[in-house]
């Protein structure tokens, strides 16, 4: 499984809204050059986010976006279902009864239970959980020792 750039640059712009946004609204050219994303290509990802209702966006001199759920509402699984589609990394075009034995032992001992661990362990990861890790993070950066 490769995750997409769609994907990468999503999570970290709506990391950066959540560490900047707090109860005002954040210029998506503001993430751009904090995060060193094209504006054209966020702009995309957040009409996306924006329809799914990830985010919600203002419009004026004093608009932006800002997150519609607190982040530790949103998990990484739910941004990957929004940006890649989905979060398996097998998917099943047959039905169980249609599959061969050695189909069926592959997707039963392998191919779900992966998918289902993926599944899981994304979803355990929010947003407010990568926030306190990119803090704690920067700090270890800036530790100086003598």
């Amino acid at each position: 499984m490769k995750i997409s750039t769609k994907c990468r640059y999503g999570l970290r712009a709506l990391i950066d809204l959540a560490e900047q946004s707090g109860t005002s609204h954040v210029p998506l050219h503001q993430i751009a050059e904090r995060q060193e994303i094209s504006l054209k290509y966020l702009e995309q990802e957040f009409a996306m986010l924006r329809k799914s209702g990830i985010v919600r966006s203002v419009k004026g001199a004093q608009g932006g976006y800002q997150l519609n759920r607190p982040p530790a509402d949103i998990s990484v699984a739910d941004v990957m279902t929004i940006l890649e589609g989905d979060t398996r990394i097998v998917s099943f075009d047959e039905q169980p009864t249609e599959m061969t034995g050695m189909r069926r032992c592959l997707t039963d001992h392998v191919w779900q239970p992966l998918n289902e661990k993926i599944h899981h362990h994304l979803s355990e990861i929010t947003l407010a959980d990568l926030m306190r890790s990119s803090t704690d993070h920067d700090a270890f950066e800036m530790m100086f020792y003598i």
